[in-house]
């Protein structure tokens, strides 16, 4: 679904992200974890075209949206070929970013209607599904001020499910909210991989990466450090910086 490789990315002066690679498989969770300002989120970024990346190459579903050129430079796809691979992705940010003046079901329905050109009385029964998903379907009348923070990231993450991606891209999605309301969303984000979705979470839920993910990945400093299958990753790292992380965060 997801073939990354050699990833380059500075901004400026400053090399963000330094040869990264990352393979992601059909219906793979793939957690990514790491210290504040090791490029995480600027991976994830760099996948569907929020930023984009100085070298490198990098396919959604065999389908290149950036490869190297004879300059080893970035070349991009044309613009159409772009807009249809990052169609095939939905991303849930830090904050929540619904509009604060429509309704839970407006905010839903607001980008198939507006981008994809779906009637109403076609995207509303698939809206009101998918709140009853992630347990909201009483909400749909609500404005965003009326929901807790963990109700809004709920939301958020039924509104990028509205768009059907094959491909869910989590950057964060706990790390706004109180701790009592972490749960219901990791709950939803669990579901979904019960479902089979395919997803790349960057995160600092531990047990979340233990339990749900497939793979985890750890960057440190731009680079991949060390990666592997959740279980192993988790009972025997290898590498001294990733025993160090792990040791710090599950205290």
């Amino acid at each position: 679904m997801i073939d990354a490789r050699g990833i380059y990315k500075a901004f400026g002066n400053v090399e963000v992200l330094k040869g990264v690679d990352i393979q992601v498989a059909r219906s793979e969770v793939v957690a990514i974890i790491g210290s504040s300002g090791s490029g995480k989120s600027t991976l994830l970024r760099c996948l569907n075209y929020l930023e984009k990346i100085d070298a490198g190459s990098i396919a959604i579903e065999n389908d290149f949206l950036v490869q190297n050129n004879i300059h080893n430079r970035a070349h991009y796809a044309p613009e159409r070929t772009i807009k249809n691979i990052c169609a095939r992705m939905g991303m849930v940010f830090q904050q929540f970013n619904l509009f604060p003046h429509m309704t839970v079901l407006q905010n839903v329905i607001e980008a198939p209607v507006t981008v994809k050109k779906l009637k109403r009385d076609e995207i509303v029964p698939l809206a009101q599904e998918l709140l009853r998903k992630v347990g909201l379907e009483n909400k749909q009348d609500c404005y965003p001020s009326q929901l807790s923070g963990g109700q809004k990231q709920r939301v958020a993450i039924a509104r990028a499910l509205a768009m059907q991606p094959q491909i869910m891209l989590f950057d964060e999605p706990t790390s706004a909210l109180d701790p009592e309301l972490t749960g219901e969303v990791l709950k939803t984000m669990q579901q979904l991989a019960e479902d089979k979705m395919t997803m790349v979470v960057v995160t600092h839920e531990m047990g979340f990466a233990r339990e749900v993910a497939n793979q985890v990945l750890f960057m440190d400093k731009g680079v991949i450090v060390e990666s592997g299958e959740a279980s192993s990753f988790f009972a025997n790292p290898q590498h001294a910086r990733t025993q160090a992380f792990l040791s710090s965060m599950l205290k």
